[in-house]
């Protein structure tokens, strides 16, 4: 892993893939030391990250589903104290997506993912990626000045314009940067 030629990696613990089962009170009906309290069902995650801080030392980020919408599930109470842990075991950034490990109503409107990362960023002191239907500079832009977040993370709306970062930039007024027919924000690509 430290021969890797990656600047960061992120450890997937979201939307029902295995360490989010191990985390999630909805799916994690262990009776040993796996299961049971939230540092049980931490337990898991810990000792990954612990393994890999062995041998990774570049950032490392890990995805969560903040909350399950599910009566039962984890809320953003346990994965502000998820994060504290996570911060204490030299974890970089949390990125903040929601779901569950079940299927449930998702009340998705633009930003909609927003306040989970604002929650954890303050109430946990780590730095924190946003998600869920950022679609604008502007938008982007808004979440970063006012600190609800640190980082922004796109998916869906780089596949619609996969231009979209010099899009935002002019959005913003940015100052942007061409060479040799490409474009990027600030950087001098050669």
């Amino acid at each position: 892993m430290a021969e890797a030629v990656f600047d960061m990696i992120e450890l997937h613990a979201a939307h029902g893939y295995l360490i989010n089962e191990f985390l999630s009170s909805l799916s994690n009906e262990r009776d040993d030391v796996y299961g049971g309290s939230r540092d049980r069902r931490f337990r898991f995650l810990e000792e990954l990250l612990i393994e890999i801080r062995k041998v990774w030392k570049k950032p490392l980020f890990v995805r969560i589903s903040a909350t399950e919408y599910a009566l039962k599930g984890n809320r953003i109470d346990d994965y502000v104290y998820y994060a504290k842990k996570m911060k204490e075991l030299d974890v970089d950034l949390i990125d903040c997506s929601s779901g569950s490990v079940i299927r449930t109503p998702i009340p998705v409107y633009p930003g909609y993912q927003v306040p989970l990362a604002e929650a954890i960023r303050r109430e946990a002191g780590i730095p924190t990626g946003a998600v869920g239907i950022i679609t604008s500079g502007l938008q982007a832009e808004e979440i970063l000045q006012s600190k609800r977040a640190d980082l922004i993370f796109l998916a869906r709306e780089l596949l619609r314009d996969p231009y979209w970062s010099r899009t935002a930039a002019c959005e913003i007024n940015a100052a942007v940067k061409a060479r040799n027919n490409i474009v990027g924000l600030g950087m001098d690509i050669q």
